[in-house]
């Protein structure tokens, strides 16, 4: 398994795949990899999305003291993953990480809390799975607008022949990162 720090605490693995003639095994979650890099957290609950090419979801997150971390990755098809640092303290606040995260290649993505996170799917049937280190808390949901100016995020629409992406009416209302107050 190779980790790879992009930014402060958001980890990029690529974990080691053994294939052959009658398919492929790896090991898709190691507790002792990821706390070689401070990564000590109990993963609570998994949740899976099935997606149509051209479904965007996020930038979400969740605050205090209900705020998780989540390792994710695609089973099947392909997504474009991105996660914005919004912790006001780090001195990467407003950058962003995108990473292709395909049933392929099955590279995965740590976020620790204080990122927002999002993806837009770039296949039909794309089932994106994630691990979260605390419960989903509605009341402690919050966001950003995934096409604010000032992240400068391409999403890669035309690369990906997708024309507008779908949304859901909460993720067409988030606030812009320009007037956004970070509670991380």
């Amino acid at each position: 398994m190779l980790i790879t720090e992009l930014l402060p605490n958001l980890l990029f693995i690529e974990p080691k795949v053994f294939e052959d003639h009658r398919g492929h095994f790896y090991e898709s979650y190691r507790a002792d990899e990821l706390q070689k890099f401070g990564v000590n957290e109990n993963f609570v609950q998994d949740n899976q999305s099935l997606s149509g090419k051209g479904i965007l979801r996020g930038l979400h997150f969740q605050v205090s003291p209900h705020q998780q971390g989540k390792l994710v990755r695609v089973i099947q098809g392909a997504v474009l993953d991105v996660a914005v640092d919004i912790r006001k303290d780090s001195a990467t606040y407003g950058k962003h990480v995108a990473v292709k995260l395909t049933g392929d290649n099955k590279h995965q993505l740590y976020i620790p809390p204080g990122f927002a996170h999002g993806f837009l799917t770039l296949e039909d049937h794309t089932i994106f799975v994630y691990k979260c280190t605390n419960y989903y808390h509605p009341e402690s949901e919050g966001g950003i607008l995934w096409s604010s100016p000032s992240l400068g995020i391409d999403w890669g629409f035309e690369a990906n022949g997708i024309g507008d992406p779908t949304l859901s009416a909460k993720d067409l209302v988030l606030p812009d990162f320009a007037d956004f107050q970070s509670p991380f």
